[in-house]
């Protein structure tokens, strides 16, 4: 990581950019793709599941029996850790849920909202270096309690044509309904237009590389709705001379060992500190077993000498992180300071992969910098709000001029006269 010591203001913005990726050659073999699942449908699926998962499907659905048997090679003791981490998750996202008042804006005129479930869910969950199946309780578990009535999971296959026990233990665990053995961009292209064996769905979620970040990108442009805009994860920790360069360290390669396109940024007033954890950092990394990632990742990556943690706050806010750890003495005064995060760890004892696993808040966070704009997943998240509203007779007569002042202000004579026939009919039966 290099260290970069009281930078200006004006060199900010390329001390917390993100890595570049390459978008224009990417997107063309994701359309291209995109449009072949389109076409081809299963045809098309089963040909890339073959050229990018080495394996040829008959059926691409999970069985009862697979499930059966995965929870019967999975290890109790993770069983039970996954459960544990399930019930957190549930607890705080149950809490999400609440019926809104209705309001009377004026006399007669009642307005209210409610939360409709989104009717098809798709959940796509990465295998790969890493099978993801914490994200299905992020996922899955805020869908079931938002009601959605179709949730179906899309992760890759391995090479003997299976999902990892973990991944279909969690999804029944979760609630999840169907489960397909599909992955890359194909498994998002088959969720947006639909197979004869994969439903079509309303919104799509779940991480995934460059490849399926776009494909959900173009899904979007397709009319099914996303998450959110995704980029590689990353952390940011501001850190004071009270921090444990150990835990630092340790916190920076969770992250980093994501992948080699992750970022992580160490914020801090102390040069010793930052120095120690660096230290921390070269002999914690020789133990992981996804060094090479997370080698490749500090190279994308920085340490941040500042003159002040109020001028380390204003760099967190710049940079939007997706994961925010205050390392600090009185994490809790600098946490009000914070404007733009994905989701904030305060404290010497409190580490991001808490929030990853089983603290229970959600793991799907906005990255890239698009905390600035956006929010994490929620039960929010699986739901569409629906306004209503309710006039009566003296509503109508109390709101009507507003209405029709306003429309015929703005040239839309149709809109004042919906209102005047309804005035019209209550002289004429004398009300």
């Amino acid at each position: 990581m290099q260290i970069i010591q009281r930078p200006h203001i004006k060199d900010w913005p390329s001390i917390i950019a993100r890595p570049a990726l390459e978008k224009k050659g990417l997107d063309r073999t994701v359309a291209k793709i995109m449009d072949a699942v389109r076409r081809r449908g299963d045809k098309a699926l089963r040909k890339y599941t073959r050229d990018f998962d080495g394996v040829s499907l008959r059926r691409s659905e999970v069985t009862t029996k697979e499930i059966r048997t995965a929870e019967k090679m999975l290890d109790e003791d993770l069983k039970s850790a996954i459960r544990q981490a399930a019930d957190n998750i549930r607890k705080f996202h149950e809490t999400q849920a609440h019926q809104e008042p209705e309001v009377e804006t004026m006399p007669g005129v009642t307005c209210w909202r409610r939360s409709l479930p989104i009717g098809k869910v798709g959940l796509y969950i990465p295998g790969g270096t890493a099978p993801l199946f914490s994200t299905i309780l992020m996922l899955g578990i805020p869908a079931r309690i938002a009601g959605c009535p179709e949730v179906i999971l899309c992760s890759p296959p391995d090479a003997s044509g299976s999902l990892h026990p973990a991944i279909l233990f969690t999804a029944k665990l979760a609630g999840v309904h169907r489960i397909f053995k599909a992955g890359g961009v194909q498994a998002i292209a088959a969720m947006t237009y639909g197979t004869d064996t994969i439903p079509a769905v309303d919104k799509i979620f779940g991480p995934g590389n460059q490849y399926v970040t776009a494909a959900k990108r173009l899904a979007q442009s397709e009319g099914v709705a996303i998450d959110m805009p995704a980029g590689p994860s990353e952390v940011c920790v501001l850190a004071d001379a009270t921090a444990d360069p150990a835990f630092v360290a340790a916190d920076l390669l969770s992250q980093a060992e994501h992948g080699s396109d992750s970022q992580v940024l160490l914020i801090s007033d102390d040069l010793s500190l930052i120095e120690r954890t660096l230290l921390a950092v070269e002999q914690q990394v020789a133990r992981l077993g996804r060094r090479d990632f997370a080698l490749q990742a500090l190279t994308n990556s920085k340490a941040v000498l500042v003159n002040s943690l109020e001028t380390g706050m204003e760099m967190v806010n710049a940079y939007a992180p997706e994961h925010l750890i205050i390392a600090c003495e009185h994490a809790e005064r600098w946490a009000d300071a914070v404007t733009t995060a994905g989701s904030v760890f305060l404290g010497h004892l409190t580490p991001e992969s808490a929030g990853d696993y089983a603290s229970g808040t959600n793991h799907t966070l906005p990255t890239n910098g698009h905390a600035r704009a956006y929010s994490g997943v929620s039960l929010d998240s699986f739901v569409k709000k629906v306004t209503f509203q309710r006039i009566t007779e003296e509503g109508l007569r109390n709101v009507g001029p507003v209405v029709t002042a306003m429309a015929r202000a703005e040239g839309l004579e149709a809109h004042a006269r919906a209102v005047e026939v309804r005035l019209e009919a209550l002289r004429e039966q004398g009300k």
